[in-house]
C-alpha cells in the first residue's frame, strides 16, 4: 500500500508525484514551483503567506525562505519593505522583459564587436600594405636577425666571463688588498 501525492503547478507545466508523501526536490524544481506560485495568482504575498503556500506545493518548509531570496537576489521576485513586513511578487512578463532587455544588450554587443572587427581588418590591411614580400627577402632578413642575436647573446656571455679574469680588475684587487693589510697592521 503505498500513498500517491500528485501536485500540479499550472503556471510551469510541471507535476509531481510523491510515492509515499516523500520525493525529494531539486533546487531547480522548488524555485520552478515557487516562481509559479507568484506567476500563478499575480498576487503580492507576505512571508508568511508563500511560506504556507509552497509546503502545501510540496517545497520543505526549512528551504522555502532561501529558495524565495536566491529568487530575490537572481530578480525575479521582488520584495519590498512595508513597515515591519516584507512582501513579495513577481509577475510573469518581468521575466520575459529581462529576457527581453538583455537579448537587446547581447544584440549591442554583437553590433560592437562587428565594428572592432572591421576597424581591426583595416589596421591588419595597411599594416601589410608596405611589407609585401618580394622574392622571400623578408624571411631571409628575419633569418638572418635570428642568427645575430644568438652570436650577441653567445658573446655577451663570453664577455662576461672574461670580464671576472680581467687582468686590470685583478690588478686592483691586490692594490686594495695591499692597502687594507697595511690599514689592519697600523692598528
Amino acid at each position: 500500500r503505498s500513498s500517491q501525492k500528485t501536485y500540479e503547478n499550472k503556471s510551469t507545466n510541471t507535476s509531481i508525484t510523491m510515492a509515499g508523501g516523500t520525493k525529494r526536490m531539486s533546487a531547480e524544481e522548488k524555485r520552478k514551483v515557487i516562481l509559479g506560485i507568484y506567476h500563478s495568482s499575480k498576487e503580492v504575498y507576505t512571508e508568511k503567506e508563500i511560506l504556507a503556500l509552497a509546503t502545501k506545493a510540496g517545497v520543505n518548509a526549512g528551504t522555502v525562505a532561501d529558495i524565495n531570496n536566491s529568487l530575490v537576489d537572481d530578480g525575479l521576485v521582488d520584495k519590498e519593505k512595508i513597515g515591519g513586513s516584507n512582501f513579495f511578487w513577481s509577475f510573469p512578463g518581468k521575466k520575459d522583459r529581462m529576457l527581453q532587455l538583455e537579448h537587446e544588450k547581447v544584440l549591442q554587443d554583437i553590433e560592437m564587436s562587428k565594428t572592432k572587427i572591421t576597424e581591426a581588418e583595416a589596421k591588419l590591411a595597411d599594416a601589410k600594405r608596405g611589407r609585401e614580400d618580394e622574392g622571400g627577402e623578408r624571411a631571409k632578413k628575419l633569418a638572418r636577425l635570428g642568427e645575430l642575436k644568438k652570436e650577441k647573446d653567445k658573446m655577451e656571455t663570453e664577455l662576461k666571463s672574461l670580464k671576472e679574469n680581467d687582468p686590470q680588475a685583478l690588478a686592483d684587487l691586490e692594490k686594495e688588498l695591499k692597502l687594507v693589510t697595511e690599514a689592519a697592521n697600523r692598528w
